[in-house]
């Protein structure tokens, strides 16, 4: 059975793990693993690009909803320039209280602080990873689900084991986890070749 909606999806985790008591329970480990996932993955579909306006003498300014990770940010003059990323440490020594055109950026909780600070109006675009949303009876559907439903899978069959209490399936659940990571990785290589770029990491080891 093709895994191509989050119904399907909560029938195959029950399927798997052989119980048909958990209906209340199997959407925390689809849950926990979306988030486990979203820590962890960084692919091409996460990529989203969005533009901001500064204004004069406002140094700070709202990240993008589900925001996970800066992948570029420029001002776009002609031609465009990079703005490179500081430390909050270091950019209140290097920029702190100058005004001007920024050259720098830091993260302080959920905004973006520029510095110098914008002295007139300047738009800048990022390119950031965003979460995939979680899936629900709502949201049916993702990307996350359409392309990697292997890893959604076993991410929530790893993440019922400590409910369920079988630490040996566990490990095999780590495992197969793990291998669905390592081919999405020689995806990534093969798209960087090609133009693409994707990063993934795995945080499941020695379960």
């Amino acid at each position: 059975m093709a895994i191509d909606s989050y119904a399907k999806l909560k029938t195959s985790v029950a399927s798997w793990l052989d119980r048909d008591d958990l209906t209340d329970t199997i959407p925390d480990f689809i849950s926990l693993a979306e988030d486990r996932i979203n820590r962890h993955i960084r692919v091409r579909s996460m990529e989203h690009r969005a533009e901001m306006s500064t204004v004069a003498n406002q140094e700070y300014y709202g990240l993008p909803d589900n925001y996970i990770q800066m992948r570029h940010f420029a001002l776009k003059t002609s031609p465009p320039k990079d703005l490179d990323y500081l430390t909050p440490e270091r950019f209140e020594t290097e920029v702190g209280g100058l005004i001007g055109v920024p050259k720098f950026y830091t993260l302080i909780g959920n905004e973006i602080r520029l510095g110098p600070k914008p002295g007139g109006v300047y738009t800048a675009e990022m390119v950031f990873y965003q979460k995939f949303s979680h899936l629900s009876d709502s949201l049916t559907s993702n990307k996350l689900l359409e392309d990697y439903s292997d890893v959604l899978l076993y991410g929530a069959l790893l993440e019922a084991e400590p409910f369920v209490k079988n630490p040996e399936s566990a490990k095999m659940w780590g495992l197969y986890f793990n291998q669905a990571i390592d081919a999405i990785e020689a995806a990534d290589q093969k798209d960087r070749h090609s133009g693409g770029a994707l990063a993934v990491k795995s945080d499941v080891g020695g379960i």
